[in-house]
């Protein structure tokens, strides 16, 4: 079996995430692809708590036909997050699945402050996606949407509903926790 691994806090997950997971189902050979909502976040970022994340992530997994899922790696390693470290764990568990793993490019100038990044490699292949606005050589796809997370609670701090950024169900499930200040059913 193949499968792509997309990491990320996921705080929340958006159009770009589905995008970027339905590209990499779509064109890179690969039966499944699984979201690693962060447990912790290795460079200490502020998260909404893990569970909620869990389920806004299965809520854009409903958008698809059963490839996208959400797997708790990260919790079932209780560390910190480090891409290394899960890879390794997965690659143990799944000796018969052979993995990849998705970056966008807007990622590559990060990649110094990952730990054994040489490592990640020799596991998995890595797949460098065109993130909009972040150029970069050995890219895959055509440019994705702009958008991100940050973006997102941005808008959602001003009070303004992201409907265009982020599925409906994805929302949905934000509302019904009143994570990002929103409240209540709509």
């Amino acid at each position: 079996m193949k499968v792509a691994l997309l990491g990320g806090s996921f705080n929340p997950p958006h159009v770009g995430h589905l995008m970027a997971a339905t590209y990499v189902h779509a064109t890179q050979g690969v039966d499944a692809v699984w979201l690693m909502p962060t447990f912790h976040h290795p460079f200490g970022k502020q998260l909404e708590p893990f569970e909620a994340r869990v389920r806004m992530c299965e809520a854009l997994c409903r958008e698809t036909s059963g490839w996208l899922q959400t797997i708790l790696v990260e919790r079932e390693l209780g560390g910190g997050g480090r891409t290394v470290d899960t890879l390794a764990y997965l690659v143990d568990r799944h000796p018969d699945t052979r993995f990849s793993l998705i970056i966008g490019s807007d990622i590559l100038r990060d990649l110094p402050q990952w730990k054994d990044f040489d490592r990640i490699q020799r596991m998995a292949h890595v797949t460098v996606l065109y993130r909009a606005g972040y150029p970069a050589p050995d890219t895959v796809g055509p440019p994705l949407a702009e958008v991100s997370s940050t973006q997102v609670r941005d808008q959602l701090a001003r009070g303004i509903e992201p409907s265009e950024l982020v599925p409906s169900a994805v929302l949905q499930v934000a509302r019904d926790e009143g994570l990002y200040g929103l409240r209540g059913p709509r």
